[in-house]
């Protein structure tokens, strides 16, 4: 890791995807944080956020798309409508939204309790 800007921007920007998905993360939320001791995770697209920055401020919904490439997510209901009446996706970036609910797999649940396990151990 380099701490000069320019090398951390190229890194950052020409990240391949595996590092993007751990990159794209989004903070718990605050009954979530308590339930898991977790701070944050990568984002997915079944989890359910809401939206704590700009335009869509307040407005909640599901991922419906991690679009790794833009650095952004699309979110349910989170759109806008074009000039020929067609409506698309607004892009939002993960570090402006909170997760409110986990889409749980095996991997997902290891992964809270490996972080859990991690803070635990820190506390100590």
């Amino acid at each position: 890791v380099s701490s000069t800007a320019r090398k951390a921007r190229k890194a950052h920007f020409n990240a391949p995807s595996h590092l993007r998905q751990k990159i794209m993360s989004a903070t718990l939320s605050k009954e979530l944080r308590a339930k898991y001791n977790v701070r944050s995770i990568p984002i997915r697209r079944d989890d359910e956020v809401m939206v704590m920055r700009g335009q869509f401020k307040e407005r909640d919904g599901k991922v419906t798309q991690v679009y790794r490439k833009k650095w952004r997510i699309h979110i349910e209901r989170v759109t806008r409508d074009k000039v020929n009446g067609q409506t698309v996706p607004v892009g939002i970036h993960p570090s402006k939204v909170v997760i409110t609910k986990i889409k749980l797999d095996k991997d997902r649940k290891a992964l809270l309790d490996r972080k859990n396990k991690a803070t635990k151990s820190k506390d100590a």
